[in-house]
């Protein structure tokens, strides 16, 4: 099974290059962010037609997240527990029904920026009730993937030019703080865990400004982390940056895991 994240960066606008991608790709689940779509208006009949199913938890001009699936979904969740007033469409779960079940958890955590302020308070609550969720998952003893655009760098090496990061909330330690509290909890990173000795990147998202792209000047932000179960199952794990330089692409790339099941 071929799991795959890609902050598309708004279906409308990118929906050849996704098409483009899923073509070529051989992805099985797709977990996409920044759909920038209410439900009734995402292209569902477009992938439909294409064997996808579709699920989506859409937000008009901004956020939303959504999974298309050539597997089966059962028990599909909207929304990250914990806030009954967050009304930002961050995040949906799925189970995906082959010869062994995988549940997905797809995210697209806050920005966080201006930081300090509210939405940087806001991103630091909202980690707190993903990682509580997270516990759950884990308790279910079930293979989970939990993916999507973290909007955390992790580390110094996981940006091109880690100094300019510095005063950002992707990057302030109690950011990267609270993702290690996530992963800690017993969560492989399965992007790492591909080069657990590499001293830069690799990257995942090139800003569209100052030639980001072409001087590979990224940042890793997009990351999958993998329950034991789903790690003991974890075959290979790669990033498509090639779908960067693409004709009117996303500044994220996809990245995947493949797992035996």
């Amino acid at each position: 099974m071929k799991i795959a994240t890609f902050n598309i960066n708004g279906v409308k606008a990118r929906i050849q290059a996704l098409t483009d991608w899923l073509a070529a790709a051989g992805a099985d689940v797709v977990v996409l962010q920044e759909i920038k779509s209410v439900d009734e208006g995402f292209p569902r009949e477009h992938f439909e037609d294409l064997g996808w199913t579709v699920e989506t938890h859409g937000q008009k001009g901004f956020n939303g997240v959504a999974i298309l699936s050539r597997l089966p979904l059962e028990d599909v969740a909207r929304g990250l527990p914990g806030d009954e007033a967050d009304e930002q469409a961050r995040y949906i779960e799925a189970t995906v029904i082959d010869s062994i079940p995988v549940r997905i958890a797809g995210l697209y955590l806050p920005n966080g920026n201006p930081a300090p302020g509210p939405k940087y308070d806001y991103k630091l609550a909202w980690m707190e009730r993903l990682r509580l969720r997270g516990a759950e998952l884990l308790a279910s003893e079930m293979p989970v993937v939990m993916l999507g655009d973290f909007n955390i760098i992790p580390e110094p090496r996981d940006a091109a030019r880690p100094q300019a990061w510095v005063d950002d909330a992707l990057f302030l330690p109690e950011s990267r703080a609270a993702f290690r509290r996530i992963l800690h909890q017993g969560w492989t990173d399965a992007v790492r865990i591909r080069d657990p000795w590499a001293t830069r990147g690799p990257f995942t998202f090139w800003d569209y400004q100052a030639g980001a792209w072409s001087r590979d000047d990224g940042i890793r932000i997009d990351h999958l982390l993998l329950s034991p179960q789903a790690a003991d199952l974890l075959i290979e794990t790669g990033i498509d940056k090639e779908a960067r330089a693409g004709e009117k692409p996303s500044d994220h790339v996809p990245v995947w895991v493949r797992l035996a099941a």
